[in-house]
């Protein structure tokens, strides 16, 4: 594992020992990992790994201390979901989801509803979609949500949903606003009152549990919905300010650097083993020339990341918002963890040979990678737009939730 990066500033948390979190961790590690195959094989994570997890309360990890939350610091959520990730891959995948998606809604939610979702002990549990495929029909006090969405990763260990929307304009048609652009709000209602639909049969992170789940005529009160294109932030401003997009980058960063981590370490242990074809690649030149290169890749991808959230954290400690290019670099970190990772597991299964495609963590965490990294959230679109900023192209746009757009004159 990687040694922790220590975070500074008096913006964030005290009242959370971030060391015991990570203690926490290393302490259940071989629970998670004893328990990986059977959650494979169940498409959720199972009893023991949940009350493993359980102390940790991902889901408040960045919410406002005032909110019962831990307000930790990007990087501490980075290398906290890195280590959950590291000892299962599956665990830290639905460990960052429950982090990240609670986070929203700590951080775009009215107070009224913080009041009852964050309430001194509640342990609330958020999943969902972002994409909308719903509909809100407007009702007195709120909303009826009907719908149905895909990857509701976590939503079998969740207490509440995020659900992207459209609204209805009356006639059943989505709604715009004054600039004729569709309004897309994020609902969230209790799991109880969603369909559980299933239909994830997949080749990896099988165990995520990443379900379709619908919604037929659901009430969600007014202070239950924000608009996820455009939210502003209620409180904790200046983090919060990194957005949607922002908190969701930090989760899937943590998880690919997690899984990263763990590939290489899995590898390298294979190699030294000495028997069978270990033995071989043990003593090959060309095994620990690539075994180099794959490494380098790892490591300086981590750095660029950390890089970036520190710059990112300094910013918000000054009382600033985090800026446009800010979130670029944010993205491009998200990216190149992602490919190095990919790497790193192209570079194990190949070398492995026929003891890496037979189920263990070698298969486990290349099936799961190539299934991340074909997340909608690192396409290339998202790199190409970041990197146009970068390169003076597109340098006077803003990001308005995954696409960098004309700022508005």
């Amino acid at each position: 594992m990687n040694k922790p990066v220590k975070s500074s500033g008096s913006y964030w948390g005290t009242k959370t020992d971030f060391a015991s979190l990570m203690a926490h961790v290393e302490e259940v590690g071989p629970i998670l990992e004893e328990n990986a195959d059977e959650n494979d094989k169940l498409g959720r994570l199972n009893e023991a790994t949940l009350a493993a997890l359980q102390p940790l309360r991902m889901s408040h990890i960045f919410a406002a201390e005032a909110n019962g939350g831990a307000q930790l610091a990007p990087t501490q959520g980075l290398q906290l979901i890195e280590a959950v990730t590291y000892h299962s891959t599956s665990a830290g995948w639905i460990s960052m989801v429950h982090a990240c998606v609670s986070a929203m809604a700590a951080a775009f939610l009215p107070d009224s509803a913080i009041e009852r979702l964050f309430a001194p002990g509640t342990d609330n549990r958020f999943s969902g979609q972002g994409t909308p495929t719903g509909m809100l029909k407007k009702v007195e006090g709120g909303y009826l949500l009907s719908g149905r969405w895909s990857y509701g990763s976590g939503m079998y260990h969740a207490t509440f949903s995020h659900s992207a929307a459209l609204v209805d304009d009356g006639t059943g048609k989505p709604a715009k606003d004054e600039k004729g652009d569709v309004i897309v709000l994020c609902a969230h209602a209790p799991v109880a009152q969603h369909g559980l639909l299933g239909n994830w049969d997949v080749i990896g992170l099988r165990a995520t549990g990443s379900i379709d789940y619908d919604a037929k005529d659901v009430f969600i009160p007014d202070d239950l919905v924000f608009p996820i294109l455009t939210a502003e932030p209620q409180r904790l401003k200046e983090f919060f300010s990194v957005g949607v997009i922002g908190l969701a980058a930090i989760g899937h960063s943590g998880w690919a650097i997690g899984a990263s981590r763990r590939m290489m370490d899995e590898i390298a242990r294979f190699a030294r083993s000495k028997t069978g074809r270990s033995g071989m690649i043990g003593e090959s030149d060309k095994f620990w020339f690539e075994f180099g290169r794959a490494e380098a890749h790892v490591r300086a991808a981590r750095a660029f990341l950390f890089d970036v959230w520190h710059d990112v954290e300094a910013s918000i400690e000054a009382g600033n918002r985090v800026s446009t290019r800010q979130i670029s670099l944010i993205h491009l970190a998200k990216s190149e963890v992602h490919e190095a990772g990919i790497e790193a597991c192209m570079f194990a299964m190949r070398s492995s040979g026929g003891a890496g495609i037979r189920s263990g963590v070698i298969q486990r965490v290349f099936r799961d990678m190539m299934t991340a990294a074909s997340h909608f959230t690192i396409n290339p679109n998202i790199v190409g737009a970041a990197g146009r900023d970068l390169g003076g192209i597109w340098s006077e746009r803003v990001w308005q939730f995954y696409d960098l757009v004309e700022r508005e004159k």
